[in-house]
């Protein structure tokens, strides 16, 4: 779904610049 592919690149994004965690906190808002 589209949604699935964007959550995807987001966390890519997110774990190459090291801010998993932010990721994360985003997701549980």
């Amino acid at each position: 779904g589209y949604w699935t592919s964007l959550k995807a690149i987001s966390l890519g994004k997110s774990l190459s610049t090291g801010n998993s965690k932010s990721f994360f906190v985003q997701q549980n808002k």
